[in-house]
């Protein structure tokens, strides 16, 4: 805020007239300047960093930064007004008083010769024959006194100036609470402009996630052309970005699963005359080779369609109780695996499950660790809890932090596999509603833990299904 001149001085003159005035830097609250409106401010390290809060933060200090230089503006230009018409009024009264002396007749009203509460500096000014005026006191009061030089003497009157201070205050309170009203009007605006921006920005975000966790229908804008007179903004243009680079995947997906399935389909039958056919060749290491190999094939092609059914998301679990530890030893028989792994049982339970996808993803998860892992494999039952271990290289990286993928084998190991069998097991798992947890324990090895639903939970899950 800029400081009033201390002094100005004015040529002698006889008569009212064009007036040039002077003052002092005013030491009290109304004169000294427009106290800043105080607002809250947002602490730093509070936790608030999203785009809502900076959006928010940045709109308020400038709104508060416009609101300052306007209320500095406002009482400068009002301060010099009010101020000016005291000067205006002192200096009338001056002229009047001199009238007064040089016609010869009594001093008029609040009118003194030479007083001893006139400032130095206007009484100097007075005895080098100019004018001025000046704020100061008289009898403890605050005044404005205005001299000027009457023959020998310097004749000075004063004029209370109680009434401009509290002009003054007044002018500084009401300024003060128009700009912290501006300033809170301004600090909510920003709140809810940016509340909307980030609602739509978080909603965006969610989509996004469920279409990284599989959910390729999700979208961030509902299906059909937008409402007429809707605008578009740049939160609108990454959601329509999202929602078309979603529509690209999901179709790009949608063709690669129909030609695998379709592919799948159509060898299927052509294997199975093969197989039928190499029964028939003569006994012989050749006839093993060939029935061997058309085996594999046979059953790549049923995993492909397994998978492919997977992926569509149109399995449904059937659900019924089953003993967990009966069923993990049936699936070790029917693989001809049980002499080869040690079962520990924790604690048995019972689970309601779908009794065929458990068997496919336990009997997946046997084979992976035998084939790709090293002895010992063990299998651990504690309540719904499965975890299968073996002493092998563990699992790879890519798988850790990826997860299975069709196609992607260990390159350390040296079996024979296609990448299926675990991606199988991820998908009847999602099926059936439990979770497959891929780490490498401490000690070497690969573990898997199967986390399978308890008997309420399955059921909620299986009536939201229904």
């Amino acid at each position: 805020m800029t400081p009033l001149p201390p002094l100005q001085r004015t040529l002698p003159r006889p008569g009212p007239g064009r007036l040039r005035v002077f003052a002092q830097r005013l030491r009290s609250r109304g004169a000294s300047g427009t106290p800043a409106a105080r607002l809250p401010r947002l602490r730093p390290g509070a936790g608030r960093t999203s785009l809502r809060w900076q959006i928010t933060a940045t709109v308020t200090a400038v709104g508060c930064a416009v609101a300052l230089v306007l209320s500095v503006l406002a009482h400068n230009t009002m301060a010099r007004h009010i101020i000016g018409q005291a000067r205006l009024e002192a200096e009338i009264a001056l002229d009047t008083a001199l009238a007064h002396h040089a016609a010869g007749n009594p001093p008029a009203p609040h009118t003194l010769i030479a007083p001893a509460h006139l400032p130095d500096r206007l009484r100097r000014l007075a005895e080098n024959g100019e004018r001025g005026t000046m704020v100061g006191t008289h009898h403890d009061q605050p005044v404005m006194w205005a001299a000027a030089r009457a023959d020998s003497k310097v004749l000075a009157t004063w004029r209370d100036y109680r009434p401009a201070q509290q002009a003054v205050r007044d002018l500084d309170r009401t300024i003060t609470l128009a700009a912290t009203a501006a300033s809170a009007c301004v600090a909510l605006a920003a709140v809810l402009a940016a509340a909307r921006i980030s609602r739509r920005l978080r909603a965006t975000a969610s989509v996004a996630r469920r279409i990284t966790a599989g959910d390729l229908s999700a979208r961030a804008h509902p299906p059909g052309p937008p409402p007429a007179g809707a605008t578009r903004n740049e939160a609108d243009a990454v959601a329509l970005a999202l929602d078309t680079m979603a529509g690209a995947l999901h179709e790009r997906l949608t063709s690669e699963r129909r030609f695998t399935a379709d592919v799948a389909h159509e060898l299927r039958t052509p294997l199975t005359g093969l197989l039928t056919s190499a029964s028939l060749l003569p006994d012989g290491r050749p006839k093993e080779m060939i029935i061997d190999r058309l085996r594999q094939l046979h059953h790549l092609t049923e995993d492909l369609l397994e998978i492919s059914r997977l992926d569509a998301r149109a399995e449904q679990a059937d659900i019924a109780l089953h003993d967990l530890a009966d069923l993990v030893q049936r699936c070790l028989h029917a693989t001809n695996l049980a002499p080869h792994t040690h079962i520990t049982i924790v604690q048995n339970t019972l689970i309601a499950t779908d009794r065929r996808r458990l068997e496919r993803i336990i009997t997946n998860l046997a084979v992976n660790a035998h084939r790709h892992g090293k002895p010992p494999v063990g299998i651990t039952i504690d309540g719904p809890l499965v975890h299968i271990r073996d002493h092998g290289p563990g699992y790879p990286d890519d798988l850790l932090h990826h997860g299975p993928r069709r196609f992607r084998t260990s390159p350390t190991s040296h079996a024979k596999g296609h990448g299926l069998g675990l991606t199988i097991a991820t998908g009847q798992a999602r099926v059936i509603g439990a979770t497959l947890t891929f780490t490498n324990p401490p000690g070497g090895g690969a573990l898997t833990i199967v986390r399978l639903p308890t008997p309420a939970t399955a059921a909620a899950g299986h009536t939201d299904n229904d």
